[in-house]
């Protein structure tokens, strides 16, 4: 595959500074991660081509690869409060909480608990100090720096982030809560978010992972996360996109299971310029199950990409997979929702779904479901649809003595509030519907 070229030698000369800043105390293991990313950085480029680039066919990254932003290594973390933290991101004090600012831990405004039973909740670059094996043993495993420029990036400059880490058997009562804010440094600024989840056999844990601004405009999120769930654990992850409308998101989760694990995902997005999320789920045990939910709202010129893989290897397994889109004004949605059924995956039971509504004759959404079966006992669905509300559904209320703004308004809350009821921890359905469901755009459906 082709890629432009260009706009490379920023990110080279800030990873040279970057290495230079590191240069004492960064295992030696880690500076070969580090070195194979840029490596491959420099070698891909970012994905402008328009030809051989199907998993970008739909979003123009252009932008960023033409735009100049600065990494954002060291320094203060601005004046972000916890009142601001707040305001923007869900927040509960009886969670554990850790805050990075522009990519970097914040001690002050985090909240974290004491662990029993070997539970680890802390920043990523206290885990590479005190490793015992683990981050070795994990980092960079599932989400290698061959599969596209920014996850090299990421990798590149990987340096702090969030590692859970549960031993088997252990449970977390409570959510772990991952708040990444940027802030407003007076020019663009790159931060390299990086979470690593180890669930071991048997294990339990909740965890929500919030991208806020906090002042910040222009800015680029690259945000890596990658989980490994044992033999039959369970993992509830929530993914919370509330970026600046100038900003750029690009992330990209992978997620490994073994043998009977569950784990159920909820992704509501709604804020940046330009976003994009990419999930990976591997079912590499029998009997594993998945369920990945999602809700995105777009408006005015906002683009938003979801690329979601489920990829059965073993027999047995289920898999779930239902997202919404409500998309306004002159908007972009990408939906590429893929199911893999390999040959040993028999008794494969899977499902997805993509319905989007669209409530401007502007707005436009791609959605490209597809299944790939190479088993023959296998129970597997898949769908997409894109448009308004039919003129029936609006005749039904209307009949009902509701005017049309009103019931119009009901169509809508009832199409996302089915995504965000499927959220577990109340306190983080309250924040949702708080700020979901009362930022539903306004819209009359007339005939």
């Amino acid at each position: 595959m082709t890629q432009t070229p260009t706009k490379h030698d920023p990110y080279l000369s800030a990873f040279r500074a970057f290495k230079d800043e590191r240069a004492n105390g960064t295992p030696a293991w880690l500076d070969e991660v580090r070195e194979a990313a840029i490596s491959s950085f420099a070698k891909a480029g970012f994905p402008t081509a328009r030809r051989g680039n199907e998993q970008w066919k739909y979003t123009n990254v252009a932008p960023i690869a033409e735009a100049s932003f600065q990494h954002l290594s060291n320094g203060s973390h601005g004046d972000v409060t916890e009142s601001d933290l707040r305001g923007g991101a869900p927040w509960s004090p009886d969670w554990t909480n850790l805050v990075f600012i522009d990519g970097r831990y914040h001690e002050g405004l985090s909240n974290t608990h004491p662990a029993d039973n070997g539970v680890q909740v802390v920043s990523l670059a206290s885990g590479i100090r005190s490793d015992d094996g683990v981050v070795q043993s994990h980092l960079a495993r599932y989400a290698t720096v061959d599969q596209d420029a920014f996850t090299a990036l990421n990798t590149a400059f990987v340096d702090d982030g969030a590692l859970v880490h549960i031993p088997d058997g252990a449970a977390l009562d409570t959510p772990v809560h991952l708040i990444f804010a940027s802030t407003d440094r007076g020019e663009p600024g790159v931060s390299y978010p990086r979470i690593l989840v180890v669930a071991g056999r048997d294990s339990r844990a909740t965890i929500v992972e919030s991208y806020v601004s906090a002042g910040g405009t222009r800015y680029l999120t690259n945000a890596v996360a990658e989980m490994r769930i044992g033999e039959g654990a369970q993992v509830e992850h929530y993914r919370i996109l509330l970026e600046s409308e100038q900003a750029f998101h690009i992330g990209k989760a992978r997620v490994y299971q073994s043998e009977g694990s569950r784990f159920s995902s909820g992704t509501f997005e709604k804020g940046p310029a330009l976003g994009r999320y990419d999930l990976y789920v591997e079912l590499d045990g029998p009997d594993s199950s998945c369920v990945l939910n999602g809700l995105y709202l777009t408006r005015g010129n906002q683009h938003m990409d979801n690329l979601v893989n489920i990829d059965h290897l073993k027999p047995r397994c289920t898999s779930r997979l239902y997202y919404k889109g409500i998309l306004d004004g002159s908007s972009r949605a990408v939906f590429g929702g893929t199911v893999w059924v390999r040959e040993d995956a028999q008794k494969t039971d899977a499902m997805q779904s993509d319905k989007n509504l669209v409530l401007s004759p502007d707005a436009e959404v791609d959605s490209k479901p597809a299944l790939f079966i190479y088993a023959d006992d296998v129970k597997c669905g898949h769908g997409a649809t894109a448009g308004n509300v039919d003129r029936d559904t609006v005749f039904y209320m209307r009949s009902r003595g509701l005017d049309l703004e009103t019931a119009s308004g009901l169509l809508i809350y009832g199409f996302a509030s089915e995504v965000i009821d499927t959220v577990r921890v109340p306190e983080l359905r309250r924040y949702l519907e708080e700020t979901f469901l009362s930022s539903l755009p306004t819209h009359k459906f007339e005939f």
